[in-house]
């Protein structure tokens, strides 16, 4: 059985590139994204097998959407396309379960042999990617924050409202507030909405 694809990629070329490419090798390729709020519908709606995304989206990014499936329990499993380097993102993207973190520039080499691993159940992160990978310590504030809660401050960050964000990871306005509230006495933060704004923009680096 040729296992089912979601595509997703705010670049009209790569997202024509990966779908030329997958179709070539006989992979089922049912939907296609421009963006993370795209991908996330078109998971719900379809259950592919695999959703390969690119991990800087508009609206909602790919480790948005890994952490909206991996909230509802979807049963898809994400691989993530990307040109970010950073250890810090790369270990955000294993703790939210991905199967697969790819460096664009050697998606060709990798895609494929990283979706047969990912059928069968098993992680796929290329020898190459432990040598490119920019290795920056982690502020102890940022390692106090779950998966869920990081990117709800990089939401804030990009001026999200609570109402978008509760949209963005399908929980109610209340559960966004009660995050954001933890949040503050975690990092020991003033309640103001500005603080966080203000925490986002100096630790954006380690939020995504």
């Amino acid at each position: 059985m040729r296992p089912t694809i979601v595509i997703a990629d705010d670049h009209p070329l790569m997202l024509k590139g990966l779908t030329e490419f997958l179709s070539d090798k006989n992979f089922d390729i049912v939907a296609q994204a421009k963006n993370g709020k795209e991908a996330i519908t078109l998971i719900r709606a379809h259950k592919p097998d695999i959703a390969i995304l690119d991990i800087q989206m508009p609206i909602q990014t790919g480790l948005d959407v890994a952490s909206i499936c991996k909230h509802e329990g979807l049963e898809t499993k994400i691989i993530i396309l990307t040109f970010e380097k950073h250890e810090s993102t790369f270990k955000l993207a294993q703790q939210l379960g991905v199967y697969g973190y790819i460096l664009k520039e050697f998606a060709l080499l990798e895609l494929e042999t990283c979706i047969h691993s990912a059928i069968n159940g098993k992680t796929h992160f290329p020898v190459e990617l432990e040598k490119t990978l920019e290795v920056k310590k982690i502020p102890a504030k940022i390692e106090l924050l779950t998966p869920t809660e990081r990117i709800i401050v990089s939401s804030i960050g990009r001026n999200k409202t609570a109402k978008e964000i509760a949209s963005d990871l399908n929980i109610s306005v209340r559960t966004v507030e009660k995050h954001k509230s933890h949040i503050r006495t975690k990092l020991n933060l003033d309640s103001s909405y500005g603080s966080l704004i203000v925490f986002a923009k100096e630790y954006d680096d380690f939020l995504n």
